[in-house]
């Protein structure tokens, strides 16, 4: 009897969650998309736009970080070698880069950028094929349909430059990629996604159901990347969908694993932040998000005075390739932080502060490089 749902969902947090902040992220970005010639949003992001989704979910969900990391006394004293390195090695690298050119540090920083979007898609749809315990081969199914979902517009925005919209600043991603590449990469991304929806299918024609969650998430990526690459005409667009689905899970996990830390005791800052619940952990993180805001356009952009004021700053460049790094660093540690802290293998606490109990046994050794989701689950979830 063909069967539309599969018994086994494996939600990543509960039911309701999970559709909010994944597919209830994919939608809103389309509403508002949708919305904007109504919203005078069409063309470049006005300032209510930048400072909703660019301050208070990109960088915003960036500073959350520091509830895993730095607020911890506890982890700090385990690790001190990653917490100082961490920020050391990006800032060098940094500078470095910005003295080779400015052009060369935001080509850098935009690509490490996007390697740990497309790594954090991937996260999540390997957790919720462990936790419904799924055979290797769909698993495997699963994360080409994510990078085919993910990388199929990139190469194609490659291939496509100049475009309205960039990563981080105009001219960050490297171009010379022929028109033919990028029709390519689109026709093979639409070959693995119908394979994919194809098996799918299959498992509701043999009476296993699809889980629903994860059907979803890989919708709302495909939804987001080539809605806001390929279907994107400007920088709102872009911005909307390309940040929304990014930032909003990560705060569900951050918060999550915060509350799990702080029912241990001995949290020290994490605890008194948390004694507002997720208003006041969102509240905070805002507040951290303006003020590096404010430094961005005070001493770097001056694109923003009815928000900042006005600056009349102009920092020569050789002390740019000091601040430009040094400015880019929370965001910079966030990415090399989010490749260690999320492994269970060497913190078994993490399951149960996640909500995840771990099983009796486990499969075998997590790969040192698996992000977030895909590390957790790694050590076992089932």
């Amino acid at each position: 009897m063909p069967r539309l749902f599969s018994p086994s969902q494996g939600w990543l947090f509960s039911p309701g969650v999970d559709l909010t902040v994944f597919a209830g992220s994919a939608l809103l970005s389309v509403l508002f998309v949708l919305a904007a010639p109504w919203l005078g949003a069409v063309g470049d992001t006005p300032l209510w736009a930048w400072v909703l989704f660019v301050v208070c979910v990109d960088v915003a969900h960036v500073w959350s970080t520091l509830f895993r990391t730095y607020l911890d006394v506890g982890e700090l004293r385990r690790r001190p070698g990653l917490y100082l390195g961490a920020p050391l090695v990006a800032y060098v690298t940094g500078v470095v880069a910005h003295l080779a050119s400015p052009r060369a540090f935001w080509t850098l920083f935009a690509y490490v950028a996007l390697s740990h979007f497309v790594r954090q898609q991937y996260g999540w749809v390997a957790l919720y094929g462990r936790k419904a315990r799924a055979s290797t081969a769909e698993r495997r199914l699963d994360a080409a349909a994510i990078y085919a979902a993910t990388l199929g517009p990139v190469v194609w925005w490659h291939a496509n430059l100049p475009r309205d919209f960039w990563w981080f600043v105009e001219g960050d991603f490297l171009s010379g990629l022929p028109r033919w590449v990028g029709t390519v990469s689109l026709a093979m991304h639409a070959v693995v996604l119908a394979a994919w929806v194809g098996f799918q299918v299959l498992r509701v024609a043999r009476g296993e159901g699809v889980q629903v969650g994860k059907v979803l998430l890989v919708a709302a990526t495909w939804v987001a990347w080539f809605g806001g690459i390929v279907l994107a005409r400007d920088d709102f667009a872009f911005t909307v969908m390309n940040i929304t689905l990014h930032g909003v899970p990560y705060f569900a996990l951050l918060f999550r694993y915060a509350r799990g830390r702080h029912a241990e005791g001995d949290y020290g800052v994490g605890s008194t932040l948390l004694r507002a619940g997720l208003p006041g952990f969102l509240l905070f993180l805002v507040a951290l998000a303006l003020t590096e805001e404010l430094f961005w356009d005070w001493l770097i952009w001056h694109e923003r005075a009815t928000l900042f004021g006005t600056s009349t700053v102009e920092l020569p460049a050789d002390l740019l390739a000091l601040v430009v790094p040094l400015l880019a660093l929370p965001q910079a540690t966030h990415y090399v932080l989010d490749a260690f802290i999320w492994k269970p293998g060497r913190e078994p606490a993490l399951l149960s502060r996640l909500g995840w109990a771990p099983p009796a046994g486990r499969e075998g050794p997590p790969s040192s490089t698996m992000p977030v989701s895909a590390m957790v689950i790694q050590e076992g979830s089932e």
